[in-house]
């Protein structure tokens, strides 16, 4: 240990503060690195499903409308002798489907609060490197003071 701190004293300060600097460098583009690579991953896995749920969409919404105006016919027969049978069938079916909605809107809202928005391995990886330098400074520079 005393060989270590005999070294860094015949260092100069500016040559001290230079490799702090080039190291903070390389930590810092490592963590950029890490960054890019995980939204190039979900980028990649976006730019596939996308076209996917599009056509998944397309056709989930025509069979939507399909069987809404079946569920309309149904609830229209049961009104068969108003004039007004189709106009009730249409608000009734329009109101059982917003109700649903809302609830599906309200569900899909709480998922998306509850998750994070930002990577969660790089997160963690910051966090424990933030540790880490907590504890190498604590450990060298601790015992120097």
């Amino acid at each position: 240990m005393h060989d270590v701190r005999a070294e860094n004293s015949s260092r100069s300060l500016g040559a001290i503060f230079s490799d702090i600097a080039d190291e903070l460098k390389e930590f810092l583009n490592t963590r950029i690195q890490m960054i890019k690579a995980e939204l190039h991953e979900t980028l990649s896995a976006v730019t596939i499903a996308l076209p996917l749920a599009l056509l998944a969409l397309i056709l989930a919404g025509t069979g939507f409308l399909l069987i809404t105006g079946a569920v309309v016919v149904i609830v229209a027969s049961a009104f068969s002798g108003s004039a007004y049978a189709w106009f009730y069938a249409f608000v009734i079916v329009g109101f059982i489907w917003t109700a649903l909605g809302g609830g599906a809107a309200f569900f899909a809202y709480n998922e998306f609060r509850s998750k994070a928005k930002f990577p969660k391995h790089t997160m963690e990886v910051l966090k424990a490197d933030k540790l880490w330098i907590e504890s190498e400074a604590r450990t060298k520079y601790g015992r120097a003071a």
